[in-house]
């Protein structure tokens, strides 16, 4: 079942939710700033995990001590899905225990 693109106004409402995520053109964003580099080269490996399990995968860039994401689903043109939310909310799960803020 193909995934369906949200309206502006439900990315609106539930970004609300995720205190720090954005909508950067057509993708959600969001960077973390992490304590050191090796905390976050270990946050990437986790959210590839996250990414591998939920079969969306995002753009992760791994920087000094941030690492940044974006994410779109191609399936749905590059519009932003459920399926980006969905994504979205497991990062912010595991963010904390890596000390990303």
């Amino acid at each position: 079942m193909p995934t369906e693109p949200l309206s502006q106004k439900e990315i609106e409402d539930r970004l609300r939710e995720l205190p720090g995520w954005s909508l950067a053109g057509d993708r959600l964003a969001r960077t973390y700033r992490l304590a050191t580099h090796f905390a976050a080269a270990a946050m990437v490996v986790h959210v590839a995990r996250v990414q591998d399990e939920l079969n969306h995968h995002s753009d992760l860039t791994l920087g000094y001590d941030t690492v940044a994401l974006a994410v779109n689903t191609h399936d749905a043109g590059g519009a932003v899905t459920d399926r980006d939310f969905e994504l979205a909310s497991r990062v912010d799960a595991i963010a904390s225990a890596h000390g990303a803020s």
